[in-house]
């Protein structure tokens, strides 16, 4: 996965008066938790643009006093107006410790039920992946190029031997619902054929 470098400045205080203070001056108080101890940190607010007003995901790179510590965003805090970032929560991790992340999901082909008007409900965009930081992935491929009207596409299909999906194996993550400008193609023809055979089959048999 790919990482963002953020420099940061140890705090010595963390009163209200000095993270007022931090924040005039354009930085933000952060913490990053995990380790022995926390570590109470700030940094320009401008070198989070890139970690946080994205839809890809990154883990981050800290550089305190000399010391470098990675670590994946745990949380964060908006100004409720302004929209100005306040506070930032790190998670410090370690090579040989397993980590939950939240991962984008990445629609890979065309659908041939889409092609024949059938409508794209992407219902999970993201999925919480539990694996070591060196195979923590930057995306998760779904592959939608067989998916036909009706068809769906289930979390077991994208299993991975490096990562552990958290969800249960029912879930949905995309699917192909009907659309009244649905056109079904020569297969699914077939089909219907075959089905309004068998009813036709069935109601002879009743009949005698």
């Amino acid at each position: 996965m790919q990482s963002i470098t953020i420099k940061g400045s140890q705090r010595e205080s963390v009163g209200k008066v000095a993270t007022k203070a931090l924040r005039n001056a354009g930085k933000v108080p952060c913490v990053l938790y995990g380790g022995d101890k926390p570590l109470h940190f700030s940094a320009d607010e401008v070198s989070f643009k890139p970690l946080v007003y994205t839809a890809n995901v990154y883990t981050a790179t800290i550089e305190l006093e000399g010391k470098t510590y990675n670590a994946i965003l745990q949380d964060i805090q908006f100004h409720p107006v302004s929209d100005k970032i306040l506070h930032v929560d790190f998670y410090q991790l370690f090579d040989d410790k397993l980590v939950t992340m939240n991962i984008p999901v990445r629609l890979v082909g065309v659908s041939p039920g889409v092609l024949n008007g059938g409508s794209l409900r992407f219902a999970m965009r993201k999925l919480s992946v539990r694996a070591l930081p060196a195979d923590l992935p930057d995306f998760i491929n779904a592959d939608i190029s067989k998916l036909r009207i009706g068809h769906k596409l289930y979390v077991t299909a994208l299993k991975n031997d490096k990562f552990s999906i958290l969800h249960p194996e029912n879930t949905v993550v995309v699917q192909v619902r009907t659309a009244r400008s649905a056109v079904l193609t020569d297969d699914e023809d077939e089909e219907g054929e075959e089905g309004a055979a068998e009813d036709g089959a069935a109601e002879e048999t009743s009949a005698e």
